[in-house]
Parts: structure tokens; C-alpha cells; sequence
């Protein structure tokens, strides 16, 4: 759906303690995070405001968010397993 909000936060709440924690404890757990809120936002406004964008370039934006999430889920999971 377009202009669906895609933060960490609301993708796993049933991570939320441990997003929490690693937010502080982690600089890079934390830089990642804010990278992938920042896309998500930008693209949210892209897809909202009909921002002209090519469709490589806006492919490209969710590509680098998928992967984003894809790594700190692994990293959430690894936390919550260990």
C-alpha cells in the first residue's frame, strides 16, 4: 500500500524492548535503524506527494530498505535467541 509506514518499530513491535536496548548499547544497531526509518520516511513522502521519481530509482530506495530490514531483523532475532 502506498504511504504505509514501514518503521522498525511498527514492522516488530514484539521486538520492541530489545530494539530499545540495542538503540542504546549498539552504534551500529542504532545507525542501521535510523538509516532504514530515514528511507522508509522517504519513500513514504515519495509514494504520499507524487514526488517525481523514476521507477529505477524508487526500486532502488526499497531495495536498500528491504535489505536494511532484512539485517536487523537477523540482528533482533540473534539478540532475542541468545
Amino acid at each position: 500500500m502506498l504511504g504505509e509506514n514501514h518503521s522498525l518499530l511498527n514492522e516488530f513491535p514484539e521486538y520492541r524492548d530489545i530494539i530499545s536496548r540495542l538503540m542504546e548499547s549498539d552504534k551500529v544497531f542504532a545507525k542501521d535503524t535510523k538509516r532504514y526509518n530515514d528511507l522508509d520516511k522517504e519513500i513514504r513522502e515519495l509514494e504520499l506527494n507524487g514526488t517525481p521519481i523514476d521507477d529505477d530509482a524508487m526500486h532502488q530506495l526499497k531495495n536498500e530498505r528491504a535489505a536494511l530490514k532484512d539485517s536487523l531483523y537477523h540482528r533482533l532475532v540473534d539478540v532475542k535467541n541468545n
